[in-house]
């Protein structure tokens, strides 16, 4: 590590508040699916800023997007129109099949935007405010209070409660534990359809198709989280169109901005007509020019590029790569996951293997203790695959 580097990440841990364990590095510049550091040095990116940058670094027509947007009109709030906005909602729409659409500013205000949007729904049919929500135990959607109270991991509740209340847990892809959650109180069932950080677990069509069921007899909404998921990682353009098991309201984020932060949470028109509004929700940035112009592109360019296209055509090479160390180390129990959203599971932590990798420039992350987590950009070639799998290969071969 060159002395310029050691020393800003001296004055980063004098005053960034000490929320991360970030790795002892300084990003500087990426450029397709690679990232360079302050001292030059180059890294083959399979993390893309925790499945953010699907269209890969230094994409020119993005960048132009962007650069155009700027010297028009950056923001205006809600309470005007604006044409980048409008275009996006449209576009979204198309996408998703979903009826309506309200931009956020992240994943999680995307969340909480449907929370809200669930209860509102269940008292405007009875005048209570009793309501309860079914998430699932491992799950995942944020760390702003609603989300957290719907993640399935009480080591991140545990310091910050109470949470919002009326929350209960049951497991995904175990139809019966959901069924012992419900009551006449429930308003919501809320799950990833699939689990990023609790270990890479998708959702079964058996299960969602139950779900989706239940739902449907007891007008329950159904919430499905598209955060980490959605935007075409799975091999699909949202992973629940897989099974064409539709949800009543859904969140996305990430990928939506590739970069700039931007979320939304999409509902029906049956649930549009009959929840939020006028006063009931709103935000600042949420919907502004920039970070609309930004959905707009990336949008255009998932077309033009047809990365969902390369996406079912590399996540299958993916896989068997993967496979093929599952079977040469008797330490790798599992490979799983869709699409280019994959997760080896070890029986052992995982966190000095990251670390091995980073010092052969070679990005990966975690997903739990024992799970290294792949989520390259959705642009990346079976040449880049190989690449990846020489260096992990490498550093698996010291353990």
């Amino acid at each position: 590590m060159s002395e310029m580097m050691q020393k800003y990440i001296e004055e980063a841990e004098k005053a960034l508040l000490h929320t991360y364990n970030r790795y002892q590095i300084v990003l500087d510049k990426g450029d397709g699916v690679y990232l360079y550091d302050i001292d030059g040095k180059k890294y083959l990116d399979f993390v893309s800023g925790i499945a953010v940058f699907a269209l890969g670094y230094n994409n020119k027509e993005y960048n132009d997007a962007l650069k155009n947007q700027i010297d028009k009109l950056l923001h205006t709030s809600n309470y005007y129109y604006n044409v980048p906005a409008i275009e996006a909602a449209k576009k979204i729409k198309e996408v998703s099949g979903m009826d309506r659409v309200f931009f956020t500013n992240s994943g999680a205000e995307a969340i909480e935007g449907a929370l809200k949007a669930a209860r509102k729904y269940a008292f405007l049919k009875d005048g209570k405010n009793d309501h309860e929500i079914i998430a699932m135990n491992h799950s995942f959607h944020g760390r702003t209070f609603g989300a957290l109270s719907v993640t399935g991991n009480p080591h991140y509740r545990e310091a910050f409660e109470p949470m919002i209340g009326n929350i209960k847990f049951a497991d995904l892809n175990d139809f019966d534990s959901v069924l012992k959650c419900v009551s006449d109180k429930t308003c919501a069932i809320i799950l990833e359809t699939v689990q990023g950080e609790g270990g890479i677990y998708p959702a079964t069509e058996e299960f969602l198709t139950k779900v989706r069921a239940l739902c449907d007899e007891k007008d329950i909404l159904l919430i499905l989280d598209e955060i980490q998921c959605g935007m075409g990682r799975t091999g699909y353009m949202f992973a629940w169109q897989k099974y064409g098991i539709k949800p009543d309201i859904m969140t996305t984020a990430k990928a939506l901005g590739c970069g700039v932060p931007v979320g939304a949470f999409l509902m029906t028109e049956k649930v549009g007509q009959n929840s939020l509004v006028a006063g009931d929700h709103g935000t600042t940035y949420g919907g502004n020019p920039f970070a609309c112009a930004a959905i707009n592109k990336v949008l255009d360019l998932f077309k033009q590029d047809n990365i969902i296209e390369n996406v079912n055509e590399v996540a299958p090479y993916l896989e068997k790569r993967l496979d093929e160390l599952k079977d040469k180390y008797d330490f790798i129990t599992d490979r799983r996951g869709a699409g280019l959203m994959q997760g080896l599971v070890f029986n052992r932590p995982v966190g000095e293997v990251i670390n091995k990798a980073l010092e052969k420039g070679l990005i990966l992350i975690n997903a739990g203790a024992e799970i290294i987590r792949f989520v390259p950009p959705l642009v990346i070639t079976k040449e880049n695959v190989d690449d990846m799998i020489e260096i992990l290969d490498s550093c698996l071969e010291s353990l």
